[in-house]
């Protein structure tokens, strides 16, 4: 990755210009991010990572899953439509990025209520910690313990889930995202709150799974897992407020949120991220 890699520096914060250099970083080395996603989303998931500038890969069979983990720049493992063959191949690849160094992130999808994806969940985070698990505040409060919220959907708030947050992070060693109106992020000890977006964002289908997407992809490009993870949400959320300008609902939003994305340049991000 070269001189795309943005080092944490000891003691630095979650600042506008520090998540503008992560998206630099990112465009700079074009990080390779292997996605055992859905099926309702990847499509939508992969242009978001090439406008992005990151190459994605949509990977879930186990035969292969490990080899392009231990290659790719980040992993990501989101349980959307999850079964018996793809949890399979996610055992494998989160084994093997571990066992390569390179960042995974798991996406929650639907825990609490179904219970053989929540356990699942639990194995893969025992496993090997990853870098972030990026929910929303029920799943976050279903992984440590919580009955979570009514299917895919959130029925609490992030602030709601702060504490469940804070808890898995120092339980796993790693950063904890809760998206929401206001996005709630830690490592344990490091909270940050982020306040860009648009309500039409929840009107799309795969915009959350697309962001634990660019989650990876930051991971890939930053050795701090809290400012790759706050990096990744601010990308989506501004090129989300300069995307909603002029479309009609969410059909239009969702090709402007691709192409605002493309079009987002990290003066523009550093200019609009919003930390608090």
């Amino acid at each position: 990755m070269g001189a795309a890699f943005v080092s944490a520096r000891q003691g630095a914060g979650v600042s506008p210009g520090a998540v503008a250099e992560v998206f630099a970083g990112l465009r700079g080395a074009v990080p390779l991010v292997h996605c055992l996603t859905n099926v309702v989303v990847s499509q939508f998931t992969a242009n978001m990572l090439l406008a992005a500038g990151a190459a994605p890969a949509m990977v879930h069979s186990a035969e292969e899953a490990g080899a392009l983990a231990r290659v790719a720049g980040g992993v990501l493992v989101n349980l959307g439509t999850v079964t018996s063959l793809t949890a399979e191949a996610m055992r494998v690849a989160v084994k093997a990025a571990a066992g390569a160094g390179r960042p995974w992130v798991l996406d929650p999808v639907g825990v609490g209520p179904l219970p053989w994806r929540t356990g699942l969940a639990h194995e893969l985070l025992e496993s090997a910690p990853p870098a972030v698990v990026r929910g929303n505040p029920s799943e976050i409060l279903a992984l440590d313990g919580g009955s979570g919220g009514r299917g895919v959907d959130s029925t609490d708030a992030p602030e709601a889930a702060l504490a469940a947050a804070t808890a898995l992070a120092r339980r796993y060693g790693c950063v904890v995202a809760v998206s929401g109106p206001v996005d709630v992020l830690t490592d344990g000890e490091r909270v940050v709150r982020l306040a860009n977006g648009h309500p039409l964002l929840p009107l799309v289908t795969g915009t959350g799974c697309a962001l634990g997407a660019l989650v990876a992809a930051c991971a890939a490009v930053t050795d701090d897992a809290l400012l790759a993870a706050a990096a990744a949400t601010s990308v989506l959320n501004v090129a989300a407020e300069d995307a909603a300008d002029g479309c009609a609902g969410p059909g239009s939003f969702a090709v402007a949120l691709i192409d605002g994305l493309y079009a987002l340049g990290p003066d523009r991000l550093a200019e609009a991220v919003n930390v608090r």
